[in-house]
């Protein structure tokens, strides 16, 4: 048996995502198979992410957002969270902030000028691994370690390497590469879940920007470029490790809109 439902696909700062509105039927799901095969460069759409829109159950909450990686698992995702937020407002008609679940709590997001702007966890503590790494969690867990060169970095290898190691392997860990230079940060990413370096990551663009300002550069606000594009990163810090009011800015852009056609697949053992 084969369904079919529509589907958009965004991009922010070079992160991809494949979003589905499934606010008007509460029973759609899509099992770890399925996400797997949309996810797929070559079988699918080929994306970083899906995410499913959902109607919100809570008082004062636009929508439910569900963010599933390409191996099915879920987390929170910066980008995809500021891309389900201009996915909405198209849908919608409706340009004002909203307040939104996602797996890890209440956001809130909007626009700033022509970029998204989403607000992201407060972030109590960052330990410091050794004296080049940094580790925190943003929505999802990241390792920042600190390099002299990113763009000389073997970053699927060592990211592949730290994501695997003993304390990480069972949940996962996403590592960011990163090095402070003209007043901003430079960074690639390895993230679990797509198991690869992506063009962008939001909630890594955070915890790079978090651990740059506990390292004494940019207070209050970092600027930070991808592969992808430019982000920035604002936040207070009332205590030392302590990050609140933390918020993620950066562009969207609708890539494409289609119809997926879903064949049934068998599931794995």
């Amino acid at each position: 048996m084969m369904q079919a439902f529509d589907f958009a696909k965004w991009e922010g700062a070079g992160n991809d995502f494949v979003l589905v509105d499934a606010r008007a039927d509460a029973s759609f799901t899509l099992s770890t198979t399925e996400i797997e095969r949309i996810c797929d460069r070559h079988l699918g759409v080929g994306s970083d992410g899906l995410v499913l829109l959902r109607r919100s159950k809570g008082p004062g909450i636009t929508y439910a957002m569900d963010f599933f990686n390409p191996d099915g698992t879920q987390s929170f995702c910066g980008n995809g969270s500021r891309c389900a937020f201009a996915f909405h407002a198209h849908l919608t008609g409706d340009d004002t902030p909203v307040r939104f679940d996602a797996v890890d709590g209440v956001h809130e997001a909007g626009w700033d000028g022509r970029n998204v702007r989403v607000g992201m966890r407060s972030v109590d503590g960052i330990e410091q691994l050794d004296p080049h790494t940094d580790l925190l969690d943003t929505g999802s867990p990241h390792v920042v370690r600190w390099v002299d060169d990113p763009e000389s970095t073997d970053v699927v290898e060592e990211g592949r390497s730290i994501r695997n190691d003993r304390r990480f392997a069972d949940a996962g860990v996403n590592v960011n590469f990163v090095h402070w230079r003209d007043g901003g940060l430079y960074m690639r990413t390895y993230e679990r879940g797509v198991e690869n370096e992506t063009l962008s990551c939001g909630t890594g663009v955070t915890a790079a920007a978090l651990s740059a300002m506990a390292r004494g550069g940019g207070q209050g606000g970092v600027d930070v470029r991808t592969r992808g594009g430019a982000l920035r990163v604002e936040a207070s810090s009332p205590a030392e490790g302590r990050f609140e009011r933390v918020q993620l800015i950066g562009p969207v852009r609708e890539v494409f809109t289609g119809r997926y056609f879903l064949h049934k697949v068998k599931e794995r053992p």
